[in-house]
């Protein structure tokens, strides 16, 4: 039994959230920053969502075909500190961005660079996670990932670089922290820890033995539904706070801000109150709960329970790390775990991160600019679907 503070899990658990924080403060730069990237390079709705998509689509190749190779030939702890060095030194690419084209070519470098370090580190994370804490774990990792650095930080400390030094030295800071870390994780992580067990051939493409476990197959789906909710909102969300409801750039940043301490909340509380009452039961209830996020953006503007609303019912986030990390962790032998992280991982990247953004800003072009909204909405009630599928015997109940 692993007893008291400074233990290696801990140590782990620790580096991997701050390289997931600063690969997420650098991921989500530009959708705070979006307001003045927009004004400054001209550009749509439409080019905002393929921005988003061109992105999600590079880190999703990456992160299920780098991570199924690293972990076929036992290269893990290399294929992880390397892309972190290079996600952190691409970075630089968006802000030195003169038009849409040079700003898409720099976000699909860095999504091909990022994909690989979150399948990594959340297998990281549950090799060395005691058998009552892989909820929390992986909480813990989206907390400080999505949530502090990304959606708490990231808009409060861009947004004040942008207005006072201006937008492309944002993204200049937002690169720099990563390098360290990369070295830390070289000298930290044991080869223990990031050791393949067992490599059965040498084939890094498992897709097919992946699909024959029912809780893969329907948390795919699931993953598409929860990665949509989140990402139809993402990057149109800022812009329609100033743009349609009126916001200031600073009241834009603390409300994004106040998303993010939702974010980080909820990615503890969820996964942790899954350990204590099963994976199926929370997620059912915070699906229901996120559904009703667009309605208290839109319907709620401007009125005394606005922010608290959107507080409250942004608790779906905390439903990512159990369908992108704790699901298939359990579903799966030891030797596909890995594999499984990144295949979820990628199609839900795919469907999620490309194809949602995208509809969603055509529609707000086309229809209204809340169209985002609505998107939304609809993949939480659809994810119901597929998490009603879900096998519990498969699960920690």
């Amino acid at each position: 039994m692993k007893k008291g503070f400074f233990t290696y899990e801990n140590g782990i658990v620790l580096l991997m959230a701050l390289t997931f924080g600063c690969l997420f403060f650098d991921r989500l730069a530009l959708n705070f920053l979006m307001p003045y990237v927009a004004k400054d390079l001209n550009l749509n709705n439409t080019q905002i969502g393929l921005l988003a998509g061109a992105l999600s689509l590079a880190w999703a190749f990456s992160s299920f075909f780098s991570t199924a190779w690293a972990e076929t030939n036992n290269k893990k702890k290399t294929v992880f500190i390397i892309a972190v060095f290079i996600f952190s030194v691409c970075s630089f690419g968006s802000g030195l961005a003169t038009s849409f084209i040079t700003l898409l070519l720099a976000r699909l470098v860095m999504g091909f660079a990022e994909g690989p370090v979150i399948p990594l580190a959340q297998n990281f994370v549950e090799r060395e996670s005691s058998p009552n804490r892989l909820g929390l774990n992986a909480g813990i990792l989206q907390a400080f990932g999505s949530a502090l650095f990304g959606s708490i930080l990231a808009p409060v400390l861009l947004v004040q670089i942008a207005e006072n030094i201006g937008w492309r030295s944002a993204f200049f800071v937002a690169g720099a922290p990563g390098l360290l870390l990369g070295l830390l994780a070289w000298k930290f992580v044991k080869k223990s820890t990031a050791e393949s067990v067992e490599v059965k051939d040498k084939s890094t493409i498992n897709i097919s033995e992946l699909l024959q476990y029912n809780n893969i197959k329907w948390g795919i789906g699931a993953a598409c539904c929860i990665f949509g909710w989140w990402f139809a909102t993402l990057p149109f969300i800022s812009n329609y706070f100033v743009n349609v409801q009126g916001m200031s750039a600073d009241d834009m940043g603390k409300t994004m801000g106040l998303l993010g301490v939702s974010g980080l909340v909820s990615s503890i509380i969820v996964p942790a109150l899954s350990d204590k009452i099963g994976r199926k039961k929370v997620l059912i209830i915070f699906m229901i709960m996120g559904a009703l996020f667009p309605f208290a953006v839109y319907y709620l503007a401007g009125s005394t329970i606005h922010l608290p609303a959107m507080f409250v019912t942004y608790f779906m986030m905390g439903s990512i790390p159990l369908v992108a990390a704790v699901i298939p962790s359990e579903s799966v032998p030891e030797h596909l775990k890995a594999k499984a992280i990144g295949l979820i991982t990628a199609i839900g990247e795919i469907v999620g991160g490309v194809l949602v953004p995208a509809l969603a800003g055509i529609l707000s072009d086309k229809i209204d600019p809340s169209a985002f909204l609505w998107v939304s909405a609809a993949l939480a009630l659809v994810g119901l679907l597929f998490i009603f599928k879900l096998e519990n015997n498969a699960l920690k109940e």
